[in-house]
């Protein structure tokens, strides 16, 4: 999810051996590299790495991914999900607090970082420790869904700089957020394949269902300083972001996707400046999942000083304008005989305090009871955010 996050290293800290997958496109073909990631590494390890193999010139012909491991054969028509980092899903600690979350509410999916905002994949690309995790999630009847943050992407940057924002600054100076991290040109076909090669691999290792974030152009930062090595500044952003997920949906045809938007991809009309606009998500993907958390809206939305304290009314507003829209979408591509994948509406719900504002039992609760009022019928779920992982056990319903 996008939130204030510290970079940090990302591993599965507990029984895993971490490595960090990466592909890179050289002349149209992928190299597979698995690096040993050690308790120590860093991001200038993994560039040392990397940089060692630049000048390899015979590629292998393609990813060669896992023997495809068994899915969760009854999934949910309902999921109720929290996230974890892919360090907790490494703590035999913080997975046993999953398993006792289940055990005493109806929550019955997690999310876990494969690739989070840092640009480190959670898990060694070749041993079956991620595997056994999954298999161990099933077993205690749990919806596991894989999270793949896509174009910021600090480590494929170090690795590709040809693909990446650039500064106006020269000498090559890459473009760097609010946060100091950089990011790949969304128009990339390479960035496009390499984080469907990721997706596949995990889909391979009985994921559920793979979740994409970070899917848009920067919205933060300097954005006059940006130089884009392959989009052409003459197409509209939101024309980039459509073709990539209509791409994603035709590469995984035969896995569960979904994507998260900014929240307020609900009742804006324009692409908020970064390409997403929820209409060109519907369609393409399994779930949409806007990130309607009431404290990420300014002050005076819908006339409230400040949103966060009123989350039943921003969350049952915002959802409620994306379900007509997709009700009017799925008219409109029936009526002009369009095939497209069925989509559900799965927010993501705030379960986190920020700004001042605690979100404590009753705020939780209000969120869900607002998805499910605005919802109706469609009601497919929701998943809860907290970047420490601790949930607010009583409001889950």
């Amino acid at each position: 999810m996008e939130k204030d996050e510290k970079i940090k290293n990302v591993q599965f800290a507990v029984g895993f051996f971490a490595a960090v997958l990466l592909i890179s496109i050289l002349g149209g073909v992928f190299f597979l590299l698995s690096l040993p990631y050690q308790e120590e590494t860093s991001l200038e390890h993994i560039e040392t790495a990397l940089s060692a193999d630049a000048n390899a010139t015979t590629p292998t012909a393609s990813p060669v991914y896992p023997v495809q491991e068994e899915r969760l054969a009854n999934p949910p028509e309902i999921i109720r999900a929290v996230y974890l980092t892919g360090m907790s899903a490494g703590s035999t600690r913080k997975i046993q607090y999953i398993l006792d979350l289940a055990k005493h509410t109806t929550m019955n999916a997690v999310v876990i970082d494969i690739k989070d905002f840092s640009g480190l994949i959670s898990y060694p690309a070749h041993i079956p420790d991620v595997n056994a995790l999954v298999k161990k999630l099933h077993e205690s009847n749990l919806y596991v869904i894989g999270r793949i943050t896509v174009f910021q992407d600090p480590v494929l940057a170090k690795a590709r700089p040809d693909i990446t924002i650039h500064s106006k600054a020269g000498q090559d100076a890459l473009w760097l957020d609010n946060k100091g991290l950089a990011w790949m040109d969304p128009a990339s076909s390479e960035t496009w394949d390499y984080n469907i090669a990721i997706a596949k691999d995990a889909a391979r290792r009985g994921f559920d269902e793979i979740n994409f974030d970070y899917v848009r152009f920067p919205s933060d930062g300097d954005l006059e300083d940006m130089i884009f090595p392959v989009y052409d500044e003459s197409v509209a952003k939101s024309e980039v972001i459509k073709e990539f997920f209509a791409y994603l949906s035709s590469a995984l045809a035969d896995t569960k996707i979904s994507v998260d938007l900014f929240g307020l991809s609900t009742v804006k009309l324009d692409d908020l400046g970064i390409g997403q606009k929820i209409e060109d998500a519907y369609g393409n993907f399994d779930y949409v999942s806007p990130m309607v958390y009431p404290s990420h809206y300014a002050d005076g939305f819908l006339g409230f000083k400040k949103p966060a304290e009123k989350p039943y009314e921003v969350v049952e507003y915002s959802l409620l304008h994306a379900l007509l829209r997709l009700t009017k979408f799925e008219q409109n591509a029936t009526e002009q005989g369009i095939q497209y994948r069925p989509t559900r509406i799965r927010p993501w719900l705030q379960d986190f305090t920020i700004r001042g504002v605690e979100y404590d039992e009753a705020k939780v609760h209000a969120q869900i009871k607002a998805t499910k009022d605005a919802l109706g019928e469609s009601f497919a779920g929701y998943m809860l955010w907290n970047p420490q992982n601790i949930y607010t056990k009583s409001a889950i319903d």
